[in-house]
């Protein structure tokens, strides 16, 4: 097709949910935070295919924005990452790993842990799906406002990569900056980044409740 292909209506550009049939599913790693499985799954006309993947619990990021004289800013960490061998500068960030909690709480306990801060408001900015051809990983970015500092004796115990894990602040603008110039390559920094830097422009009408059901993480969603 190429320049021939047909044109996409603004209401259709919606992700379908759609599970293929899988006939069957085996368990080849048991990891310390996430698995890989290995599915064949049948594609119907295109036959049945087999397929490994990392099995996640899933994350959520956080864009805590404050102004500043007359600047918005975000609060930024520096964290190292092995399999990349890169200190990365992103967002207030951590994994689904508790039981039942809401991703929201996860997201406030996360800014807590991490960056030693507070919100009073929490709207949903933006979600993806890490990497879809191998690694089922669903993620939420929050943007939290109006913005305080954990007590001193309240204050997270950080350790292992977050030990000594510097919390500073920057310009939202600088920060775009530095994603288009290839400078900071955290995807989920750029995606949440970006994503405030189009809500602002918008008045941020395109925030959504921070409560809104997610029905497309592979955990909640429907048969």
């Amino acid at each position: 097709m190429t320049l021939s292909a047909p044109r996409v209506l603004p209401s259709e550009l919606v992700d379908e949910v759609r599970p293929a049939p899988v006939r069957s599913s085996e368990l080849l790693v048991a990891g310390h935070v996430w698995d890989v499985r290995r599915e064949v799954v049948d594609l119907g006309d295109a036959g049945e295919v087999t397929r490994d993947y990392v099995d996640h619990p899933g994350a959520v990021s956080v864009v805590a924005l404050r102004q500043d004289r007359g600047r918005d800013e975000v609060a930024l960490v520096r964290q190292y990452r092995h399999p990349v061998r890169s200190h990365e500068w992103e967002l207030p960030a951590g994994l689904l790993d508790v039981a039942g909690e809401p991703p929201v709480t996860a997201a406030a306990r996360e800014l807590a842990e991490e960056a030693d801060l507070r919100a009073q408001r929490w709207d949903l900015l933006s979600e993806y799906f890490s990497s879809p051809g191998g690694l089922n990983e669903a993620k939420r970015i929050y943007l939290a406002r109006d913005l305080s500092d954990v007590p001193e004796g309240e204050r997270f115990e950080r350790e292992a990569e977050e030990h000594g894990m510097p919390v500073r602040w920057a310009s939202l603008d600088d920060t775009v900056e530095a994603i288009l110039a290839g400078s900071m390559r955290n995807s989920a920094a750029a995606i949440g980044l970006l994503s405030a830097y189009a809500s602002r422009a918008r008045g941020w009408s395109s925030l959504r409740s921070a409560d809104e059901p997610w029905t497309t993480h592979p955990a909640h969603r429907r048969a």
